[in-house]
């Protein structure tokens, strides 16, 4: 059965439901992810929020730690332009208010990292790994103001993309995120450019960041996470 339920009272809702989560953040956490891991990087996840502690766990395990997404010269940040120039092997702490949050709040189920560019590649692991077992969608959303969710629909839609290549048993719930995806692949771009979160990273000058989350497929990488890292899958 695939199951599909927002952020991380999803989580909780389907810890004991299902054998493998995807986590969706399309814009930009699961699009970063998939661009570093596809090009050999290592990922750790870290909940956003507390520098120094940031610093300590890098330091710890051996990573660069991304900087603030506004900083310029050229670092790696939560940017998935700015992760284009990593190398493998390279490892990098990304902190993130939502993607990394919900990486790290699945436990000991196994966590793919999905979005639009590795829909396909991410279905098939996910396959892979459930077993024959239940498979549990994870749109992220954002958070209002006051810590409640705030849907967001580029999350919707690449959940919605995944579901429709895993092509099996679903919730209503995933069935509703399937036809998302459906109906709006022939204004897909439009949509995304001007849904919250698309306005809001092209207003701050990061248009080629929503470009990439954009693309649809063109990706082989399945960001699986393993022992707090994600590696390619």
């Amino acid at each position: 059965m695939i199951r599909c339920e927002w952020a991380r009272e999803g989580i909780e809702a389907l810890r004991a439901q299902v054998s493998v989560f995807v986590i969706v953040d399309v814009l930009s956490f699961s699009t970063a992810v998939d661009i570093a891991v596809g090009r050999g990087a290592l990922i750790h996840p870290f909940p956003l929020g507390d520098h120094e502690a940031a610093k300590a766990e890098a330091d710890k395990v051996g990573a660069m730690v991304a900087a603030p997404k506004r900083a310029a010269g050229g670092q790696f940040s939560l940017s998935p332009a700015s992760l284009r120039d990593l190398s493998p092997g390279d490892r990098l702490l990304l902190p993130s208010p939502n993607g990394s949050r919900l990486s790290l709040a699945v436990g000991d189920t196994p966590v793919l990292a999905g979005c639009l560019r590795n829909a396909r590649a991410v279905a098939a692991k996910a396959r892979e790994l459930a077993e024959g077992g239940d498979i549990g969608l994870i749109p992220a959303g954002e958070r209002w103001p006051g810590d409640t969710l705030r849907p967001a629909i580029e999350d919707l839609i690449g959940a919605g993309a995944i579901i429709e290549a895993l092509a099996g048993e679903m919730t209503a719930e995933a069935r509703v995120a399937r036809d998302a995806w459906r109906s709006a692949q022939s204004e897909l771009d439009a949509l995304i450019r001007d849904c919250l979160s698309g306005r809001e990273l092209i207003e701050r000058g990061f248009e080629i960041d929503v470009d990439l989350a954009l693309e649809r497929n063109v990706s082989a990488a399945a960001p699986l996470l393993r022992d707090g890292v994600y590696v390619a899958g």
